[in-house]
Parts: C-alpha cells; structure tokens; sequence
C-alpha cells in the first residue's frame, strides 16, 4: 500500500513539474493556431480587434480559386523547397563523405563550414545583394574575368527564384553536412569491410551498403530542413521585398500570407492562407515520417 502510495506521489509531483511548461505550450503555441483558424472563418479585415462576421469556408474557396496570387504562390513554395533541399542534400551527401575521413587540417575546414549559419537569414540576403548587385558587385567583375556579360541576378523575374535558391543554398548546406555527417559516424564499419574484401569500388560501396544504412538519417535531415525550407519569409522578404519583388517573381505563400496581413488587412484571408499552408506543411511531415518509418 506504501508502494502504491509512494507511486501516486511521484505520478502527481511529475505533473506538477510539467505544468508550467504545458501552460506555456498552451498559451504560446495552442492558442495562436486556434486564433488563426477562428480567423479564418469570419470577413476580420482593417483591425484584429474590428467587428467581424462569421462566413464559414468563404476565405478558403476565395484562396482556393485564386488563379493569380495564391497557386503561383504555391507553386514558387514548391519549387524553392524541391529545388533547395535537393541540392542542399546532394551537396551535403558528397561533403559528409569527404569529411568521413581524418585529415590534416579537418577541424579548420568543419570550422569554416559553419560560418554561413553564424549569420541571419537577413545578413545573408544583404551580404548577397551587395554581391550581386549588377553595377557594383563582385560577381559580375568575376563572370566579367571568364568573358560572361553582367547578369542581373535578383533584378531579373527569371532569375531570381533560382538565385534565392542558391543563397538558400550557401547558407544550409553546412547544416546539411552536419547532420548526414553524425549520421555516418555511427554507422558500423564490418559491412563496409566486407563489401571491400568482396571486390566492390567506392561507388557501389556507397550505393549499396552506406546509402541504405544511412536512409534513416537523411530523411530525418529532409524533414528538418524541407519544413525550414517552405517556411522561408526573411531572406525572400530582404532582398525582394514586398510582394517578392514588384511582378511577384519570388512570391511564396509565406510572403503573400504576409502581404495579405499587413499591406491589405485582409486577417481572414491571410487566416486562411497560412491555415491551408500548415495543413500542406503537416502532410509533407507525416509523408517523410512514414517513409522514414517503412525505412527503420
């Protein structure tokens, strides 16, 4: 009976411990996803605060059959998110494997690596504008030494999507590297041996010993870095401005949710929008989570 009682006691002072921090989750977390989706559902517009109607899915179906400003929207998510996080992993993948190996000098090369995360976002997008800026920038005097003409980078409609995506790049390949790195360093070296004594080359060492015990990491790595990736608001915001520059070349949905927020006032329709974009954000978790699963 003292057992028992001893039992209740440590179950109840557990969840008085947890308490404050369950509170805190509630308030900063619970409450504004709910707010939102309450948003959602009235006409709020002009203030938070203004007198607002409800009208049920009507922000939704205007969203939704927004051919102009909300699909484009999506569709530049898509495309950064795919076109970042692929090149992020591919180049993460081929680091980590160079970096696998000791050698003279390692901890300054890890060291140098990590600089880009050292900087916000924001940084980054000013450190690249002055890069790229098409007068006075460094690099097109360097495109200049190799007979390429000045190019206009975030200045042009067709190249600014895949330019943020390199910067996007430049910044979170290190981390990338990191995690498939940590990933690699606690796989067991026996199958690797032994796929060597068998005769095999590096590449199909690789292909099929090191890669299908390393799945578990990388789609870790891809989850991680997919959702960070759809989510991008302030290196886009600080070199295209609003709107993702002034025909919307580099618009996603974070920057039109913002957009709709705060240049429009329209809270129910940016309610609306940032709702469906947690709901695509979710899935795209519960999808790599499961893959992830079948995987282990």
């Amino acid at each position: 009976m003292a057992i028992r009682t001893l039992e209740q006691e440590n179950r109840r002072l557990k969840w008085t411990m947890l308490a404050p921090a369950l509170i805190f989750i509630g308030v900063m977390i619970v409450f504004p996803i709910l707010y939102t989706v309450y948003l959602s559902l009235t006409d709020a517009f002009g203030a938070v605060n203004a007198d607002s109607s409800f009208v049920g899915l009507l922000n939704f179906t205007d969203s939704l059959s927004d051919m102009r400003r909300f699909w484009p929207a999506v569709g530049r998510t898509v495309v950064f998110t795919l076109a970042a996080v692929a090149l992020e992993l591919t180049l993460g993948l081929a680091l980590a494997m160079l970096l696998r190996r000791p050698f003279r000098g390692m901890r300054w090369v890890r060291t140098i690596m990590m600089v880009p995360l050292l900087a916000t976002p924001v940084a980054v997008g000013v450190l690249w504008l002055l890069i790229l800026d098409p007068t006075t920038g460094i690099a097109n005097t360097l495109l200049g030494f190799v007979g390429i003409p000045p190019q206009p980078f975030l200045g042009s409609i067709a190249q600014s999507l895949p330019t943020l995506v390199l910067i996007d790049v430049w910044q979170w390949t290190p981390m990338m590297t990191l995690l498939l790195l940590a990933g690699l360093s606690t796989l067991p070296t026996e199958p690797d041996e032994a796929a060597l004594v068998d005769g095999a080359s590096p590449w199909q060492r690789f292909r099929h010993v090191t890669l299908p015990m390393l799945t578990t990491t990388i789609i870790t790595a891809l989850v991680l870095r997919s959702v960070d990736a759809l989510k991008t608001f302030d290196l886009i915001y600080a070199t295209k401005g609003p709107g993702g520059g002034s025909s919307h070349e580099a618009e996603t949905l974070n920057i039109y949710a913002y957009g709709l927020t705060f240049d429009y006032q329209e809270y129910g329709l940016a309610a609306a929008v940032l709702v469906v974009f947690t709901v695509i954000i979710v899935l795209i978790v519960l999808a790599l989570r499961r893959r992830s699963s079948k995987a282990s």
